[in-house]
């Protein structure tokens, strides 16, 4: 029989890619996830019957168990950006983590992937840098020949980066952004799939940071987004301190309204995140370590980027156009 993967988060954006290439391997793939019914869409990655989404939530341990129970190699995709309410950062990247690794070492699978983050120190400036950090070590303490991924920010057709970004540069002249000078080192979501296979496969273990090709601050990366879209907007630095203040608004507004208002555009802990930047170290341990080859942010953004154009599908044929002479 082929073996079993259990992947947590294994609809969201790393989690499908993940999941696509373990059917692909001929591994039969469990999906674990809060709303099964929402992850539908996995099942076609393989022959019938091969992936199925399934009920879980990494705050309760009988279905983690449940999960878990017959599976060859664990995944755990789940993290959170939310700092209050029940999926908050200690409650999913901190005591999530180490109830799945403990019950993957109690059910006997025999290998682990954990998808972390680059800067995760349970010393850290930033919560979210905290419970990253907190939750390696304690998946660690459980599972301790587990692999640990570190990425930089993400990127790919369902990130939630230069799409973001992207689609504000329809709407508006100006482009505000907190951390201009930050570096980052943007990483396919394919790649870091292909090394949580490796992981998953029993074929690498350790921690590796993950990083592409380029290494570019917050404004080269809007700059370089806004040339793909094709359009010129005004890129405005908010200072740090500024920044703040306009951070813990918004989180009181969110608290003050009982979380109906979700705060999703600026938090005081991302302001603090934004401070440090998320390059791979240079004693890190990387995709080149996993023999694979980091893609370019070039070679990807025009895929999935195109739709933010004016023109949208067209503007290739448009800008054509504009070379042609009148006879």
């Amino acid at each position: 029989m082929a073996k079993l993967v259990t992947i947590f988060g294994g609809s969201g954006f790393v989690g499908r890619y993940i999941a696509r290439r373990m059917a692909k391997d001929g591994w039969r793939v469990r999906v674990a996830v809060r709303r099964p019914n929402e992850a539908l869409f996995v099942k076609p990655y393989g022959v019938v019957g091969q992936v199925e989404p399934i009920l879980a939530n990494i705050r309760d341990e009988a279905s983690v168990r449940a999960a878990i129970r017959g599976a060859d190699a664990v995944v755990n995709c789940v993290g959170t950006f939310d700092v209050g309410g029940k999926n908050n950062f200690q409650a999913v990247q901190n005591e999530g983590a180490a109830l799945v690794s403990r019950v993957a070492a109690e059910e006997g699978a025999t290998s682990l992937v954990h998808i972390s983050a680059i800067g995760a120190d349970a010393e850290g400036e930033s919560l979210y840098a905290q419970s990253k950090g907190e939750g390696e070590a304690a998946v660690l303490e459980a599972f301790p020949s587990a692999m640990i991924l570190r990425p930089s920010v993400i990127f790919g057709p369902e990130d939630a980066f230069f799409n973001r970004f992207a689609a504000m540069s329809r709407n508006t002249p100006v482009l505000p952004i907190a951390g201009a000078d930050t570096r980052f080192q943007p990483v396919y979501v394919d790649d870091v799939a292909q090394a949580a296979v490796l992981g998953a496969k029993g074929e690498a273990t350790g921690t590796f940071e993950l990083g592409g090709p380029e290494t570019a601050t917050f404004r080269e990366l809007i700059e370089k987004m806004l040339d793909v879209v094709r359009r010129r907007r005004l890129i405005v630095n908010i200072p740090f301190f500024v920044a703040g203040i306009m951070g813990a608004v918004f989180d009181f507004g969110s608290k003050m309204t009982g979380g109906l208002f979700r705060n999703s555009i600026l938090t005081r802990d991302q302001v603090r995140s934004l401070q440090t930047d998320s390059v791979v170290a240079d004693d890190a341990q990387t995709l080149a370590d996993l023999d694979i080859h980091a893609t370019s942010m070039d070679v990807v953004l025009e895929e999935y980027l195109w739709p933010y154009r004016p023109s949208g599908q067209f503007s290739d044929i448009k800008d054509s156009a504009k070379n042609l002479r009148e006879t």
